[in-house]
Parts: structure tokens; C-alpha cells; sequence
């Protein structure tokens, strides 16, 4: 089970969105790699970083800060906002990533989804980002009629390393993990889910330990960890405990 630490980058600097809005914007830190530097000697083992300019525009807007991150760090990075054609894939992988991670696209051209599993197997991710239960795009400016499970259930098979599920109505409120739509998603596909959206407490550390939650890769935290809610050494030794016990 692993908890990964989030950089949502908005004009070159580390914030927390609320609810997705662009204009509720909470800056960090103006050093992102110095962020992530921090994170991975807090003893974090994956890093989730989003472009959120880029999942506006299209294209990559805070290139710069995550070559910044890839050069400050040894630990794997995931990158989502902006990745949409299999040249941007095949860029941001060369340049150190250790996984991409799709969303608009997903939703607007699944095949060229299943094209990137193929050419670069186990580093393709897909963002499935829901408000309502329906899938937003363009940076969740926009909600299709698409169910999360729908979306999920079109790449099965196709080799999609992992789906991070964002519950955006829960997303940077620090109401908790939505757990029964989270749980429902990973029982209706076999791909990996990694829990994403309101993750606010040691409780919900504990609640990944449980064992109805353990079909799940991991789960993201940004704002408890940056506001000090979660204790990071507290939560990484709480998540180890339960996997050395889960292994006996």
C-alpha cells in the first residue's frame, strides 16, 4: 500500500485547489523540487505530481518545475495535466518519469490510451477524475455523461499500469476519502486503483489498512500533509506495520 505525496504545480509553484477551482488556490511552497526533496526524505517511496495549468491548456505549462522535481529526486514521479499525444508520452518518459498519467484523453480517444500501453508497458496511467459520479475533463472544467466504472471498464486488458480515482467534490476539503465509490471502482476492474480526494486524517491511514481496502495500490495526500494533519512518519510507519503483518 503506498501513500504518495502530491505537487499540483500552478504557475511554477506547490498549491492546493479547492474542489477543483482554479481561483482557490492555496500556495506551499514556491519550490516545488525542494518540496519533493523534502517528501523523499520524509521516506515517501512515489511522488504525484499534476500540471494543473497544463490540464487547462492541453499541453505541458510547468515543464520546467517538473524537470526541477526529476533532477531533485531519486524516488519514481508520476505526472498528470496537459499529456495528451503519444509524442508528449514518449517525451516526459525519456526525461526520467516513471509513469504518465492520462485523463481528457482517456475520455476523448481511448485507443490512442491503449496504443500508449502498448509502446511503453506499466508506465501509462489513467486519471479518472468524477464529480457526481461522472467523469470530468479538461482540467474538470467539464463533466461528461461517462460513469467512472464505464471508463474504467474500457481499458480492461489494454495494460493501463494504474487508475488514480479523484472524487472531485471531495478533493482539497479534507473530508475524507470517498471509500464506497473508491471500493466500488476497484471491484469492477482489475486494474490497480490508487485513492485520490480528501484524504484528511490518520483515520483514514488506518481505514487503508483495512482489509476490504487492500484491493487498492495506494492513496494520494496533499493538503493534510502540507496543513501537518497527517503525520507523515506516522502514517508511512502505520502503512508499513500492516503490510509486514498482511506478508506473515
Amino acid at each position: 500500500m503506498i501513500l504518495f505525496p502530491a505537487i499540483d504545480l500552478k504557475d511554477g509553484q506547490c498549491v492546493r485547489l479547492k474542489l477543483g477551482d482554479m481561483e482557490q488556490a492555496t500556495v506551499f511552497n514556491d519550490k516545488p523540487a525542494a518540496q519533493a526533496r523534502a517528501f523523499e526524505d520524509q521516506g515517501f517511496q512515489y511522488l504525484h505530481v499534476v500540471d494543473l495549468n497544463g490540464a487547462f491548456a492541453g499541453e505541458s505549462v510547468n515543464g520546467a518545475a517538473v524537470e526541477a522535481i526529476l533532477d531533485a529526486v531519486s524516488f519514481p514521479v508520476q505526472l498528470g495535466g496537459g499529456i495528451r499525444t503519444l509524442a508528449h508520452i514518449e517525451a516526459w518518459l525519456e526525461k526520467g518519469l516513471a509513469r504518465v498519467i492520462l485523463g481528457t484523453v482517456a475520455v476523448r480517444d481511448p485507443e490512442l490510451v491503449k496504443s500508449a500501453c502498448k509502446a511503453f508497458p506499466g508506465q501509462v496511467a489513467v486519471g479518472i477524475d468524477a464529480r457526481g459520479g461522472k467523469v470530468a475533463v479538461e482540467g474538470w472544467a467539464e463533466t461528461s455523461e461517462l460513469s467512472a466504472i464505464e471508463l474504467a471498464r474500457r481499458f480492461e486488458g489494454a495494460g493501463v499500469a494504474a487508475i488514480i480515482y479523484t472524487d472531485i467534490d471531495r478533493d482539497g476539503v479534507l473530508a475524507g476519502i470517498n471509500w464506497p465509490s473508491t471500493l466500488e471502482l476497484a471491484a469492477a476492474t482489475s486494474i490497480p486503483v490508487i485513492a485520490s480526494g480528501g484524504l484528511a486524517s490518520i483515520d483514514d491511514i488506518r481505514r487503508m489498512t483495512a482489509p476490504d481496502a487492500q484491493v487498492l495500490e495506494g492513496a494520494i495526500s496533499g493538503r493534510a500533509l502540507y496543513d501537518g494533519r497527517i503525520d507523515s512518519r506516522e502514517a508511512l510507519a502505520l502503512l508499513a506495520a500492516a503490510g509486514a503483518e498482511e506478508r506473515r
